[in-house]
C-alpha cells in the first residue's frame, strides 16, 4: 500500500479509537455534546451500557484498521484493510439511513476515501 493509504487508514483508526473513548468512557460526560440531538440528554445515563458495547466494537474496527498496516505482506495487507475499510463504510452507511445523515460524512466517506487509495494503490 502506498503511503497516502496508509495515512488514510491511520486516521480512520484513530477516529475509531476516539469513538471507543466517547462511547465506553465519555458517554455520561462528552457524549451529550457530541451526540447533540441523536438522544434526549436525560438518556445517556441509562445507555452508558449499550454505548460502551458500541465503542468495543470501534474498537475491534480500529484494531483491524492498525492490523493492516502491520501486516508485512502487501497483498495480505490490501486484503485487511479493504475488509476492515468496507466494514467502516458500512456501519457508516446504515447509521446515516438509520441514525443520522452526518454519520455518512463522518464515519463512511473517510472509510470510502481511504479504501479507494487502498484500491488505486495510492
Amino acid at each position: 500500500m502506498g503511503t497516502i493509504a496508509q495515512v488514510l487508514i491511520g486516521l480512520v483508526a484513530l477516529e475509531h479509537v476516539y469513538i471507543l473513548y466517547l462511547e465506553m468512557f465519555a458517554w455520561t460526560t462528552k457524549g451529550p455534546k457530541v451526540f447533540k440531538g441523536s438522544l434526549p440528554p436525560e438518556m445517556f445515563p441509562p445507555t452508558r451500557t449499550l454505548a460502551a458495547n458500541q465503542g468495543l466494537y470501534n474498537g475491534f474496527l480500529a484494531a483491524g484498521l492498525v492490523w493492516a498496516l502491520l501486516i508485512g505482506d502487501a497483498v495480505w495487507a490490501r486484503h485487511v484493510a479493504t475488509f476492515f475499510l468496507g466494514c467502516v463504510a458500512v456501519a457508516g452507511v446504515y447509521g446515516a439511513a438509520t441514525a443520522s445523515r452526518r454519520i455518512f460524512f463522518v464515519q463512511a466517506l473517510p472509510a470510502l476515501v481511504a479504501l479507494a487509495a487502498v484500491l488505486l494503490g495510492s
